[in-house]
């Protein structure tokens, strides 16, 4: 959930799940390593063929210390929360910071985002999270003032930040960046891509519900997911095959609490400096990229449900969408979409 899915080590595990599939080929074997990162957790499924099994770099020990290695490496470059992280040594500067190319990488698709998104997406939005009580700082005991919410808005601001040969720099001494949006996609994707280097070509990688699929399960069985109805309880919507695809979802139905009966959703608008007010329950996106898919789906959920669907339809996403209506959710998909769904209702 700059999601914004907004607090990196508090964001919640989200609207897809496994579904059982037939029993894998006697030749290949289905192994999982799963651990905690970015305060949630992780599941690496895989199929391993019967010349890998033999191989000690297919072993569960040593997958499971370079799985760690590679998401611990990802935290110490981008978590807000580390506070000798990349990215926090930035945020404390004044200026600029030359760091990784990784952390590079991240912060410029980040700003590709806020320019295509016209600033739905923005990375800098930390200090209204926080003044809204969905970061660090604990729950206000009032709803703040639009003078207050103004104060914060003046440190806000991609167009503030800028990327040049892996340096970043800022023109406001106080901006703050979060990469929370789309970092965690962006471990799934580097997960994803130290499988395929190592040689294997089946997989599903999720990170706190942030997936990426490659292959088949056993046979030519696919990877099967499911899209959640935004309800309490695991209610299945839609099921659905991603292929060789990230996916994400952005909703509020999880993160939000309520003030006299007003409930605040824990997205924040950047242009608003207030919490969304739409009636968009959920939005998944399917991308090569879950990093992008993750960005793409926050992006969609601050727009809404009738600006949201106009910009998946503009920039050919492959975009789902589910809308309350009373007490029932109406679905609307982009043709990108349709493809991925296993069956018509």
């Amino acid at each position: 959930m700059i999601k914004l899915t907004i607090k990196w080590l508090t964001l919640i595990g989200l609207a897809f799940f496994i579904s059982s599939c037939s029993e894998p080929e006697p030749t290949s074997k289905i192994v999982m390593v799963q651990g905690k990162t970015m305060g949630t957790y992780y599941r690496v499924t895989l199929v391993l063929n019967e010349q890998q099994l033999t191989k000690p770099i297919y072993s569960l020990d040593t997958l499971q210390l370079n799985i760690d290695e590679k998401l611990e490496l990802v935290n110490d470059q981008m978590s807000t929360y580390r506070p000798n992280s990349e990215l926090s040594t930035f945020n404390q500067s004044d200026s600029s910071l030359k760091v990784s190319p990784e952390t590079a990488f991240v912060v410029q698709s980040s700003l590709a985002l806020f320019k295509l998104s016209d600033g739905a997406f923005d990375a800098t939005v930390g200090p209204l999270v926080n003044l809204w009580g969905f970061g660090p700082n604990k729950r206000p005991i009032k709803v703040p003032s639009d003078e207050l919410i103004a104060s914060q808005q003046q440190k806000v601001g991609s167009e503030k930040l800028s990327v040049i040969d892996n340096t970043l720099y800022k023109s406001a001494p106080g901006l703050y960046v979060d990469l929370s949006a789309i970092a965690k996609g962006y471990g799934v994707d580097v997960i994803a891509e130290y499988l395929q280097t190592i040689g294997i070509s089946d997989y599903l990688v999720d990170i706190g519900g942030e997936l990426r699929a490659k292959g088949v399960k056993s046979l030519d069985k696919q990877w099967t997911l499911a899209i959640e109805r935004p309800v309490e309880g695991q209610s299945v919507q839609r099921i659905i095959h991603i292929g060789n695809n990230g996916i994400a979802t952005s909703g509020d139905y999880r993160n939000y609490y309520e003030f006299d009966g007003v409930r605040y959703s824990h997205t924040i608008d950047p242009k608003t400096g207030k919490p969304i007010n739409h009636k968009l329950a959920s939005v998944t996106v399917i991308h090569p990229s879950s990093m992008m898919a993750d960005g793409f789906a926050t992006t969609i959920m601050v727009l809404g449900p009738e600006a949201g669907l106009d910009f998946a339809q503009k920039n050919n996403l492959a975009v789902f969408l589910l809308v309350k209506q009373e007490d029932d959710f109406i679905e609307h998909f982009t043709a990108e979409f349709k493809p991925y769904l296993s069956e018509e209702k």
